[in-house]
Parts: C-alpha cells; sequence; structure tokens
C-alpha cells in the first residue's frame, strides 16, 4: 500500500535519479522521490505526492547525513532548476554519473557494458563559456536568474558561480538600463512586454565576450547608452546584438540579429584551431573538457589519414575540423544555415581544403549522401539529447563505415540507440563519460561501435 499524502516517514536514500533526485524505499517497498539527498542518508520525508508505484516526498529533517554530502555553495540550490548536486562532493556527483551511464547502456544491451572511468572536469566552477539569463521582476525591479524547476518562474540569482563573471556583469548592467528607462519586461502568458533574455558567451581562450539581449520587438530603447556602459565595464567585449524573437513560444533565440556594436560573432580556439562562432550556432560549453573528450573521439576514431570522415549534427565543425588533418575527406552535416557558415569559413581560414559542409537534417543528408555513393570509413554522431531517429541509424549502417563514434549528452538514447546500432551490426566497444557540466545533472559520453565488434 502506498503511504498517504503528508505522512512523515523515516527513509533511507539508495540511489539517485538521472536527474539527480535521491530514491529511498518504505519497508513495503514503496518507491519516493526526495529532492536533495543523498545515497546514505537517512531522513524525515514529508509524502507530497503519491501515484500507484512511486511517490515524491519532501526532506524535512536529516537524522544521519550521507558521507557524501557537503554544504551548498549557492544560496539558490533548490529553487532554481539548474545545480542538481551542490550538495554533494565532487568525487560523489562523478561517482554517480559513472554509475548512470553504465547501467543505462546495460539496461538496453544486457550485458556489463565496457565503460572505462570517468574524466572529471578540472574546473567545477566558473567553467560554463555561454549562458541564457532570463529576465523577470522582483518586488518592482529588473533581475535574471534561472528558471524553477519544472516551471518558467524566475528565481533571481545575482551571479551562479558556473556562469563565468562576465555575466552577472552584463546582468546587472543590462537590469539597470531597464529600470533606468522603465523598459517593459516581457510577459510569456501574455506575450506582451519587450526584453526576454540575456545571453553571453565568453572565448574561454581568446576571452572575447559576446553578449546579445533578446528582445519581443524591433528596437531597445537607449541601446547606446547599454552599449557603452558594456563596453567601459567588459574589457573583452567584441559583440553586442539584438536578438529579435517575437513569437509566442518559449524558445530563447529568434532568426534574425542586429549587431549593436562589433562584430556578429566571437573567436575561440580548441585544440589550435580558431572558430568564429555566431550566437546561434552551437559550441560546447566547458573548454578545457572538451579538448579532452574530443582528443579522446580522435583516438576511438583512430584515423591513418586515409578515411572519409562523415561528421553528422557537426554545429560548426568542431569535432571533424579537429580531426581534419588525420583524415582524406571530411563532410559535416548540420541543420542551422549560420553554423554552417561558420564552420565553412573555419575550414578555409585553417587552410582545410579536405573539408566541406552541408546544411540539411542529419537523416537526410546521410540518405542523399548515401544515394551519391559518398561512403564514410568513420561516421561521428553527435545528437541533442533525444538520440538519433532510428531511420538515421538505418542509413548510417548501410553505409558500411568500419566504426561509428558516437558522443552523447544522454545515457538513456545512448543506449537506445546503441543497442539498435548492435541489431544493424555495430558492438559498442568501449565508452567513456566525461564531466562536462559539473554540478548539475548531465553527463557526456563518447563510445566507439565497431562494425562486426
Amino acid at each position: 500500500m502506498p503511504p498517504e499524502k503528508n505522512d512523515l516517514l523515516t527513509l533511507s536514500i539508495t540511489g539517485t535519479t538521472h536527474e539527480g533526485v535521491g530514491i529511498g524505499r518504505t519497508p513495503q517497498g514503496y518507491v519516493l522521490f526526495v529532492p536533495r539527498t543523498a545515497p546514505g542518508d537517512v531522513c524525515e520525508v514529508r509524502v507530497v505526492k503519491t501515484l500507484k508505484s512511486y511517490g515524491y516526498g519532501r526532506l524535512e529533517r536529516l537524522l544521519t547525513p550521507s558521507a557524501d554530502r557537503c554544504e551548498p555553495a549557492c544560496p539558490a540550490f533548490g529553487l532554481c532548476g539548474g545545480c542538481a548536486y551542490l550538495h554533494l562532493t565532487y568525487e560523489a556527483e562523478c561517482r554517480i554519473k559513472e554509475q548512470q551511464v553504465r547501467a543505462a547502456l546495460q539496461k538496453e544491451l544486457g550485458e556489463l557494458p565496457p565503460v572505462l572511468p570517468i574524466v572529471p572536469s578540472a574546473k567545477t566552477t566558473r567553467y560554463r563559456n555561454k549562458v541564457q539569463l532570463p529576465v523577470g521582476v522582483s518586488k518592482g525591479r529588473a533581475v535574471t536568474g534561472f528558471y524553477r524547476g519544472r516551471s518558467h518562474q524566475v528565481v533571481p540569482c545575482d551571479d551562479c558561480l558556473l556562469q563565468p563573471e562576465e555575466a552577472a556583469i552584463a546582468a546587472r548592467l543590462l537590469c539597470r538600463h531597464i529600470d533606468l528607462h522603465r523598459i517593459p519586461i516581457y510577459d510569456e502568458g501574455a506575450h506582451r512586454g519587450l526584453v526576454r533574455t540575456l545571453f553571453v558567451r565568453v572565448g574561454a581562450a581568446s576571452g572575447q565576450v559576446m553578449v546579445v539581449v533578446v528582445i519581443n520587438g524591433k528596437f531597445l530603447p537607449r541601446a547606446d547608452e547599454l552599449v557603452a556602459s558594456l563596453r567601459e565595464m567588459l574589457p573583452g567585449l567584441v559583440s553586442v546584438q539584438l536578438c529579435h524573437n517575437t513569437k509566442r513560444t518559449n524558445v530563447v533565440l529568434g532568426d534574425s540579429f542586429t549587431t549593436l556594436w562589433g562584430k556578429p560573432y566571437l573567436e575561440d580556439a580548441l585544440l589550435g584551431t580558431t572558430y568564429a562562432i555566431s550566437a546561434p550556432s552551437f559550441y560546447q560549453i566547458n573548454h578545457d573538457q572538451c579538448e579532452a573528450l574530443y582528443l579522446e573521439a580522435a583516438k576511438f576514431a583512430s584515423l591513418t589519414g586515409s578515411e572519409r570522415l562523415l561528421d553528422l549534427y557537426c554545429g560548426i565543425g568542431t569535432i571533424g575540423l579537429s580531426m581534419a588533418r588525420q583524415c582524406k575527406e571530411l563532410v559535416g552535416v548540420e541543420v542551422v544555415e549560420q553554423a554552417v557558415l561558420d564552420a565553412a569559413a573555419c575550414a578555409k581560414a585553417a587552410g582545410l581544403d579536405n573539408a566541406r559542409f552541408l546544411c540539411a537534417d542529419a537523416a537526410d543528408a546521410a540518405a542523399q549522401l548515401s544515394k551519391e555513393g559518398f561512403s564514410p570509413d568513420v561516421v561521428i554522431l553527435d545528437p541533442p539529447r533525444k538520440g538519433c531517429e532510428p531511420s538515421l541509424l538505418h542509413t548510417v549502417a548501410d553505409m558500411s563505415p568500419s566504426r561509428i563514434v558516437y558522443v552523447s549528452c544522454n545515457p538513456a538514447t545512448l543506449a537506445r540507440d546503441a543497442r539498435l546500432l548492435r541489431d544493424l551490426g555495430y558492438a559498442l566497444t568501449q565508452a567513456r563519460p566525461f564531466d562536462l557540466f559539473p554540478r548539475t545533472a548531465h553527463v557526456e559520453t563518447v563510445a566507439l561501435l565497431s562494425r562486426d565488434g
């Protein structure tokens, strides 16, 4: 029998969900999910919601804390929907994430997967090179922050410890500008107001800074004054832009941009190659860990100089271009047009005449390349969290590459796709997790799938 709502239970926490929520079981075996708890905790839990086979609880009191616990460094922890593991030591967090990757692969593949030890991040604070801060109102004044978990309610946060310090400076200046000139803040429910989001990107290697204000309109009042204050306070500033998003949507960026000052991009370097990165282009947020992951991906690819390399979901081409000098030909595919332009420009600037990039859906492009007779020796897959469409995996398998290097930000969809690829003749021979997102619930994995094992 499930417990009743509002029951107060003594519970031992024995596990963690993929979102970083503690898992406990009543003596009758009923599962309760309890945020802000850790494996090893013994605690008093208030039941807040019950379903047939599981429910949700709220931590009321710690009776015996886990040995893995630490004091959260952020006052917004538990309110903001960003960090999941600030109450755990970093060693415990990495251990949990590695186990999550192993468990997901074992569940789908039915056998103990060949998972190498996780690679921790050298930095657990200030590691992000990009932040999107929704703008809201608190006590009559403009604030920026992060959404409360499973909502679009803005939790004010003056300075997130995961984000670059430049983001906090830009946020303060934007909020001051909004308040000074009485600029209306966007109301998502009513689809009224002007200022929606602040987007800041910082080149970890270059130190260059891009600031983008997302607005529900064409113009930002007194924008020249905001630009002047940003230029004064951010020495690395190279780009200030407006992004025009007038759609009734929760997608952050719109399709059109206006450069108010500087360039429409910033530059940064990965593994010795310099990239011009536009605002809508995907770029990994943890620079140093990204380099480590790409080196592992290159090791899995085992290029000798004679291979054709197909890079699907390539973004601005960073993974493929990091290997371009070790292969005969590189073809990258990306659906975002500006990212394709960025990738092509980077290849040209680097003198890589063996690389070309196509703007298309990954599945459509792979099917078209297959019809044209393009036969890759190695395929790189770096899909979004939802993973790959089955049709794409069938097309890739029909191309008969020797190796598939799969870079994933979601262990569950990686495991699902690895099972289908196994059925198509590709065995998972190695996988290694990388913690690109310390203190959050996310973990990146690079996996090697080889034809016929």
